[in-house]
């Protein structure tokens, strides 16, 4: 690996060449990934796959239309998903969601603060890159107050990395999940009127989305939106499964290809302390999972992807893929990356001076 890394050997293949590099190595990781039935294979083999390219001196990047246009499909998908359900999801369980979105998030700020005070990582990093959702609001915010938003990057999305691995792993060795994906009919037939307004409609959200101002507008907009036109009975989606599956490997990509050299190279020195930290989170949220499933009769899989501190996107991809109650799981990550956006920023900044006032003394 460390060869790789040196020698670099995409940094004189042209782009067109990369591109053609890219697909090829996903699709094999793909095929392999399928192979052993392992759920969201179409996002982490491509996501593998973009690290890969990147760390070997790549430059390639997903053009920023595409990817508005993954995640709005990605809105659409968990809308088709779910129903009114939701709603009294929610109403039955809202002291269970209150605490567990709390402990977590609690525990985010407390781990930074522990890994930022005794000089782990500089600069009250660690309490931007561990809070859960809304990668690019912390990385604005840490770069805001003066920290690293490199090294926040990275540990932003090596977490999503890491909780995509974990739940994937989990769902294929406890559940067997992911079996059925050799019988996918890629060429079932389409509804184009209704393939119509399924394309209009993400058009329509990925402009709202982006107007909106708000964080994960291009994914949160297409989910609220279509659920409720879906609930109606106003709108069906049409989803063929390849248009799921490029949609899946640009977010794959888009993720893995931003693991580029530089971070890397700036991470490094820290990569046991960041991967640990990223790994205690993880554990502690599998605690609270842990809690669900003895104390509100909760399968441990949906328990698991509705508390696990990953994206919300690769939360709906692996859940879609499994047997799991897709309602909790989204309810639960929706509320929880709403209450980041409302008070995570704030959190942080006050553990961050927590850390700057102590460090002080």
């Amino acid at each position: 690996m460390t060869a790789w890394f040196r020698n670099e050997p995409f940094s004189k293949v042209s782009r067109p060449g990369q591109w053609g590099a890219l697909f090829f190595v996903s699709t094999l990781l793909v095929i392999l990934l399928v192979w052993v039935h392992l759920p969201a294979a179409l996002m982490l083999g491509p996501m593998i796959a973009g690290i890969l390219l990147e760390t070997g001196g790549g430059s390639l990047r997903v053009p920023a239309m595409l990817y508005w246009a993954s995640q709005a499909v990605i809105g659409c998908l968990v809308a088709r998903s779910i129903s009114s359900e939701i709603a009294s999801t929610f109403a039955a369980h809202w002291p269970l969601f209150l605490g567990t979105m709390f402990s977590v998030i609690g525990a985010s700020c407390a781990l930074g603060w522990v890994v930022s005070r005794f000089g782990i990582l500089p600069d009250a990093i660690a309490v931007w890159g561990l809070l859960p959702g809304a990668a690019s609001v912390m990385m604005l915010m840490a770069d805001d107050r003066g920290a690293d938003g490199r090294l926040v990057a990275f540990m932003q999305y090596l977490r999503v990395v890491l909780v995509a691995l974990a739940a994937a792993v989990i769902a294929r060795l406890f559940y067997h999940t992911g079996q059925h994906g050799n019988a996918v009919n890629w060429l079932s037939p389409i509804h184009w009127g209704v393939f119509s307004e399924t394309l209009a409609f993400i058009c329509l959200s990925i402009f709202l989305g982006r107007k909106s101002g708000i964080p994960a507008g291009v994914l949160l907009v297409p989910l609220a939106l279509g659920t409720l036109l879906h609930i109606a009975g106003i709108l069906t989606f049409e989803l063929p499964p390849w248009f799921l599956a490029l949609s899946y490997a640009l977010l794959g990509w888009n993720t893995g290809l931003r693991f580029t050299r530089k971070i890397l190279v700036h991470a490094a020195r820290s990569l046991p302390q960041i991967i640990l930290s990223v790994l205690l989170l993880m554990a502690f949220c599998g605690g609270i999972a842990f809690v669900l499933v003895k104390t509100a009769g909760i399968d441990p899989l949906t328990a698991y992807l509705a508390t696990t501190p990953g994206g919300l996107d690769s939360a709906a991809i692996i859940a879609a893929s499994t047997k799991v109650n897709m309602s909790f799981v989204m309810a639960m990550q929706t509320s929880r990356l709403l209450m980041v956006l409302m008070i995570g920023p704030a959190l942080a900044r006050m553990v961050a001076r927590a850390v700057i006032q102590k460090d002080a003394y």
